[in-house]
């Protein structure tokens, strides 16, 4: 059911940016990037599933999406941006590396390949 929410959500918040860049409400904002990281880190998780990779893509995408939201109308310096998402992604690889969930499939070596990790 929830998946099924992603792409009604996704337009509303498209056309509310969309009204509020009109109004001049936040003007000035790139709106393809900022709404395509958000959009992006939320499909990682949505179409991925919550596993060690997903768990830092995403919320690290949604993060760069502020970020990027902040940085365009003035309220926070690419100075602090870069050391803000860099501190961001440490704290969810650390979530990753501390949480029970599975590596996703592509990421899993099989049993025969633990001796040869490169395939040769």
């Amino acid at each position: 059911m929830k998946k099924k929410l992603i792409v009604p959500v996704l337009t509303i918040t498209v056309g509310v940016a969309w009204f509020l860049n009109v109004l001049e409400v936040i003007p000035g904002v790139d709106w393809v990037w900022t709404l395509g990281l958000a959009t992006a880190g939320i499909l990682s998780i949505s179409i991925g599933g919550l596993n060690k990779f997903t768990v830092v893509v995403g919320p690290l995408l949604v993060v760069a999406s502020i970020c990027s939201l902040l940085r365009q109308t003035g309220r926070l310096v690419v100075d602090h941006e870069i050391p803000v998402l860099v501190i961001t992604l440490g704290i969810l690889m650390l979530i990753s590396q501390l949480s029970p969930l599975e590596k996703p499939e592509a990421l899993r070596m099989d049993d025969g390949d633990a001796d040869n990790p490169r395939g040769n």
